[in-house]
């Protein structure tokens, strides 16, 4: 019969302790159980880590094994088959299935005591248009808890900023979540805000627009004249560079502003404006047929 060196496969000495051997198997054990590792070996050896600690963990099995080497196996057929004993040679299986369900329950057990983080929570802050050029404080409530911001200048639509620590709490001493905030700026009854532009319409009157001249508007730092070029036509553009949104975490650093102009029609001429403003038409009548005629001479070659 193939001897099988017992001690060598559990790892231990020959004199080694009935606790040594133990915790031997139980190291062994767990790591080439048939659930844990899927090596194709790993069953067989798991079956000779447990016929080993069948035959050392029993004093009386351990001395005929240290006394008849191969043949205790044999001897001990011979003493079951006296007694009319049919049983299993490794009798103490559930004793090993019990060790398995305590440790696995002790794992289960170690789980629920591990330290667990927090989930992080979500929310969202409507500020107003304002609080989102010049920053400042804001209260946000959060569960029972309020939380003071100091909100930078620049903050834009949807923006989200994160506050480590102030999500939900963690458990068995685990850090807390985090908490993150999604900024909804209300709109403005004059400015419209594009990123970092700013876009606004104004009223221009129609003399104005054809003499050019100057006209107030305003903007979010206070009020300025706008210059109007000659001749402006409806719906014209203007840039107005660095009067824009702040630029978020930039300091100094500013958007422009769009202007677009709308022209005012008079709503009601008077007798004089009305006058004028027929020999203004007859000359830009007579101007037209003007250039008509040369554009026409250009094309003849007179």
């Amino acid at each position: 019969m193939e001897y099988k060196d017992y001690y060598k496969i559990l790892g231990v000495e020959k004199n080694a302790t009935q606790d040594a051997i133990k915790k031997a198997f139980r190291k062994l054990a767990i790591q080439y159980h048939p659930d844990k590792n899927k090596e194709k070996s790993a069953e067989a050896k798991f079956k000779e880590i447990n016929e080993a600690n069948e035959v050392l963990s029993d004093p009386e099995k351990r001395k005929k094994y240290d006394t008849l080497g191969a043949n205790w196996k044999q001897e001990q057929n011979n003493a079951r088959q006296r007694q009319g004993s049919q049983g299993n040679p490794f009798s103490d299986e559930n004793d090993y299935s019990d060790f398995f369900e305590s440790f696995f329950n002790q794992r289960r057990e170690q789980a629920q005591r591990q330290n667990k983080r927090g989930r992080d929570v979500e929310a969202s802050l409507e500020i107003s248009f304002e609080n989102a050029y010049h920053g400042g404080a804001q209260v946000i409530h959060v569960g029972e808890e309020k939380i003071r911001l100091t909100l930078k200048p620049g903050i834009y639509n949807q923006q989200k900023i994160k506050i480590k620590g102030k999500g939900s709490t963690g458990r068995n001493g685990g850090e807390n979540g985090d908490l993150y905030i999604e900024f909804h700026v209300a709109e403005h009854p004059k400015f419209k805000i594009v990123d970092a532009t700013i876009h606004q319409n104004i009223l221009v009157d129609l003399y104005t627009a054809l003499l050019g001249g100057k006209t107030t508007i305003e903007t979010p730092s206070g009020k300025i004249n706008l210059t109007i070029p000659e001749s402006t036509p409806h719906l014209k553009t203007l840039r107005l560079k660095g009067k824009g949104m702040p630029i978020y975490n930039q300091t100094g650093t500013y958007g422009d502003m769009i202007v677009t102009v709308n022209i005012k029609m008079p709503e009601k001429l008077s007798e004089e404006e009305r006058k004028l403003i027929t020999q203004l038409q007859t000359i830009q009548k007579e101007k037209n047929v003007e250039n008509q005629y040369y554009q026409k001479s250009d094309s003849s070659g007179i």
